[in-house]
């Protein structure tokens, strides 16, 4: 491609963009028209993910044109830049009011949801908007709520793949309860977000995007690592982390129901994230994976080194390594 033709091809992929995010409508005949993959990267990548990462919830993304949001926002009109400062304003109230009621976890899902089907939407209110979200935990009943208390025709499992696209995307940051510490229910928040984010497994990986597959991935000890060289206030990768070190403590039947524990089968790691569940990186499912602790192959729980755990994580780990006469007797007469 010539240089000419890739300027006019840019420009042109400019004006497409925002006419689709500004336009359902024309974006809807369009993508039928057409019906093309380059128009489906644009459509998902150039308009609810450069809009979000303009209010500040995620990371700018990058294609092969190198259409980036710099480039995008020089070249929408005065009308258009109009509109966007009030998505943005309305975007961020939104943030805040998920902040303020504890659930800023939803924060991307509930601005993606606003930028996508809202435009038709006479009267808004934030605060009821928010409460369908914190009333509904579970993904498909919050879509029900959500297109019968607004009138919409929302169809779950398409958004659901539009969703994990836009998270895939990026990192988000409202899941960590505390940037200034790598502690274990980070971790836990990390590794749910790799599943929900649908991360694929690659060697080598550790949760940035795969150059060739256009999506993040991580290997078995790069789930782990990932969290550990992340900095979420930078969104980069502190690559000078480059062992995992763990320590085995005990056998399943001593584990502490904390998220954020290490799980291990003599060869893999999984993260235990509550409620039975343990995450990893499957090999042979070429993803990340969810599935109860009971199902898997683990055979003890470790911790690793640089994560932050509780009293009470150290209080058993002190019992397991410092069993007191007390304790094993009552262990012999348990028949342990």
């Amino acid at each position: 491609m010539t240089e000419a033709i890739a300027a006019a091809a840019k420009a042109l992929l400019k004006k497409l963009a925002v006419d689709l995010v500004l336009d359902k409508g024309k974006r809807n005949k369009f993508l039928l028209i057409v019906g093309s993959i380059v128009v489906g990267v644009i459509f998902l990548l150039m308009t609810p993910v450069v809009v979000l990462s303009s209010i500040g919830g995620i990371e700018p993304p990058t294609v092969e044109l190198k259409f980036n949001e710099t480039d995008f926002l020089n070249n929408m009109d005065d009308e258009s830049l109009e509109k966007l400062a009030i998505i943005q304003a309305q975007g961020q109230a939104i943030e805040d009011a998920m902040i303020s009621e504890n659930i800023g976890d939803q924060t991307i899902k509930a601005q993606l949801i606003y930028l996508s089907f809202f435009e038709n939407v006479q009267t808004f209110d934030v605060q009821t908007y928010v409460d369908l979200f914190k009333n509904n935990p579970e993904d498909t009943a919050l879509i029900q709520a959500i297109n019968a208390e607004y009138g919409l025709e929302i169809d779950f499992d398409e958004f659901m793949r539009t969703y994990t696209f836009v998270m895939n995307a990026t990192i988000d940051p409202h899941m960590f309860s505390d940037m200034s510490t790598k502690n274990c229910a980070d971790l836990a928040a990390w590794a749910e977000n790799a599943y929900t984010s649908g991360w694929g497994f690659q060697e080598g990986s550790y949760g940035e995007i795969d150059e060739n597959l256009r999506y993040r991935c991580a290997d078995n000890v790069g789930l782990i690592m990932g969290y550990l060289r992340y900095i979420p206030t930078e969104k980069t990768f502190d690559m000078s982390i480059d062992t995992l070190i763990y320590n085995e403590i005990g056998g399943l039947d001593t584990v502490p129901d904390i998220a954020g524990i290490g799980l291990f089968d003599g060869n893999n790691f999984g993260v235990y994230v509550g409620n039975g569940d343990a995450v990893f990186a499957s090999c042979d499912e070429g993803r990340i994976v969810k599935s109860p602790v009971s199902e898997g192959n683990w055979i003890s729980w470790c911790t690793f080194e640089g994560i932050d755990y509780p009293q009470e994580v150290a209080n058993k780990i002190n019992e397991i390594q410092n069993p007191t006469e007390e304790n094993t007797e009552e262990e012999n007469e348990n028949g342990e």
